[in-house]
């Protein structure tokens, strides 16, 4: 693929390991109560991708943000991320982890995988955007929940381009590329 040198022979077992990273970091983004964001002094603010919560020590008063419009899209998009996420998984093995490569689902999973990053970006820009205009006090960070959800996006991102640049190698990805001689006898 590259003139450095990848054996293509490695990308059959690494890419499919690339997605279930992607997967797994999804999972965390998703499924994390402890938040997507905290306020940086008190520790008396934090919510996640399905609520708030404000309080000190054991005496929390949490609110779901699934009655915001804005709230409801973050989720549906994540969520149907992560199902697209798992399906590219899912094909990825039957493509690269077979005697033969499999080409057109390598496409299809490269397809699949743009769409992915596609709308996971519009949530994750969504997110901070609305948040944001609800809360006028103090400083906040988001967190690493927030992180992974960003770290899933990237891994899909660049894995949809090594799908979609994969199909120019099929013989090299079959075992049947020629050899390629740097000297011949005249």
């Amino acid at each position: 693929m590259f003139r450095c040198g990848i054996a293509y022979p490695r990308c059959r077992w690494i890419l499919p390991l690339l997605l279930l990273f992607a997967v797994i970091f999804d999972i965390i983004a998703v499924a994390a109560q402890s938040g997507w964001v905290e306020d940086d002094g008190a520790k008396s603010h934090y919510a996640s991708m399905w609520d708030e919560c404000r309080g000190r020590n054991n005496n929390w008063d949490c609110r779901t943000l699934m009655e915001l419009p804005w709230a409801q899209v973050v989720a549906a998009l994540m969520i149907i991320g992560l199902i697209i996420l798992i399906l590219c998984f899912i094909l990825s093995i039957v493509a690269l982890c077979r005697d033969t490569v499999n080409i057109g689902l390598l496409k299809a999973t490269g397809g699949l995988l743009v769409f992915v990053a596609i709308i996971q970006i519009i949530a994750l820009i969504i997110y901070p955007v609305n948040f944001n205009e609800r809360i006028f006090e103090g400083q906040y960070y988001y967190t690493w929940a927030y992180g992974f959800g960003w770290g899933a996006t990237i891994l899909c991102l660049g894995c949809s381009i090594l799908f979609c640049c994969l199909p120019r190698y099929e013989d090299e990805l079959n075992g049947m590329e020629k050899i390629k001689y740097f000297y011949t006898s005249s």
